[in-house]
């Protein structure tokens, strides 16, 4: 799967086990994003045609529905909940797992919004 990762999720071992499960990981480091606004990211991944992983729920909840609602598209979110809770919060390698998961589900991705805690 290809996979641009915004500031929130960029960790380097999480990096490193996608990219050893397959995936095309893009970083804002390297696509020259890193500590832009969330709408930039969301254009990067969108013109990368690359889905989005971040673990901010509600800002790009919000840009999700405003791409759909004023009739754009984008590549699928990928969100990562964080509860702060240790039973509830996702590891580097379940992240993976859900992200395997969902890509292998046959699930659509284009205009989607998946919770990859809901994938584990």
């Amino acid at each position: 799967m290809r996979l641009y990762l915004d500031d929130d999720s960029v960790d380097s071992a999480l990096i490193r086990l996608l990219t050893a499960a397959g995936h095309d990981v893009l970083i804002p480091a390297v696509a020259g994003t890193a500590g832009q606004e969330d709408a930039i990211h969301l254009m990067r991944s969108i013109q990368t045609n690359r889905s989005l992983m971040t673990r901010n729920y509600d800002d790009f909840k919000l840009l999700h529905d405003l791409v759909l609602f004023s009739g754009g598209h984008h590549p699928g979110i990928l969100v990562v909940r964080r509860d702060n809770h240790p039973s509830r919060d996702m590891s580097n390698r379940a992240i993976v797992q859900a992200v395997a998961k969902v890509s292998n589900s046959g699930a659509t991705f284009g205009d989607s919004f998946h919770i990859l805690n809901h994938w584990r």
